[in-house]
């Protein structure tokens, strides 16, 4: 099987690291292409208005200039020899739950992938602490990986669907199982703006997350993972709300 690794935190990230010694138990037949330096929050993004660089780090191994989307692109388009049999991407230092997603440069190299034809799953590692930077512990993703993409790799999935797997953040013993929810939704409210200044003056500000409200939906991801489980969810790219296709089409008939 062959398998092409990415992410959104960079070539050199501790969760890349995990991600490759979960594929290596699946196969010996890895590439890994992604972003140079760091990409969380660049969600679909593609990068059209500067050239983007990619450079070889040893056998099979790439990093662009440029987003997540960019590196599947030339990962699939330049760097590889024939088609991959599915794409990860990850493991995400932090969540990407709920709404979320669609700011992830994570999921988004998974959405690319499913975009062109090829089985694609996100992951990413909860963590419970703010501030943990590159101590962040992947514990639970490593020690539970494998089994949860195996079934993944030939299940019947549609086109244009990619799966996101989010591992909670709990030594991998006190992991209760494994959960297929639905996406959640958070509390918009939860988002902070941290204003502060620069040296010359001017104003500056900083977007962060607070903590996940604690009254969640029944079946959703963020239930999931509160609950201690690890969430497995399926995505699907049509994002057309089919019902009410109708309704808004009366409006324009006669």
């Amino acid at each position: 099987m062959k398998i092409l690794l990415t992410n959104d935190d960079g070539i050199h990230a501790p969760g890349l690291k995990v991600l490759e010694e979960i594929a290596r138990q699946i196969s010996d037949d890895i590439w890994i292409c992604a972003p140079s330096e760091e990409q969380s929050g660049a969600g679909h993004s593609l990068t059209l208005t500067r050239p983007v660089r990619l450079r070889k780090h040893g056998e099979r191994r790439f990093s662009v200039s440029g987003t997540p989307t960019d590196s599947v692109t030339l990962g699939l388009r330049k760097v590889m020899e024939g088609k991959p049999d599915v794409i990860l991407s990850g493991v995400n230092r932090g969540a990407n739950l709920g709404d979320d997603i669609t700011y992830s440069g994570t999921v988004s190299a998974a959405i690319e992938g499913a975009l062109a034809g090829v089985r694609s799953i996100a992951l990413s590692q909860v963590y419970s602490t703010e501030g943990m930077a590159d101590a962040v512990p992947f514990d639970a993703a490593r020690a539970w990986g494998k089994r949860v993409l195996e079934p993944l790799l030939d299940a019947p999935l549609p086109r244009r669907t990619l799966v996101n797997v989010n591992f909670p953040a709990l030594h991998p013993d006190t992991v209760k199982g494994i959960r297929v929810v639905r996406q959640g939704f958070h509390d918009y409210s939860r988002g902070s703006v941290v204003e502060g200044r620069d040296p010359r003056g001017y104003p500056y500000y900083w977007f962060g997350l607070e903590a996940m409200e604690h009254t969640l939906d029944h079946g959703t991801d963020l239930e999931a993972i509160d609950d201690g489980y690890i969430a497995v969810t399926p995505l699907q790219l049509d994002l057309t709300h089919h019902s009410s296709l109708g309704a808004l089409a009366e409006r324009y008939e006669g």
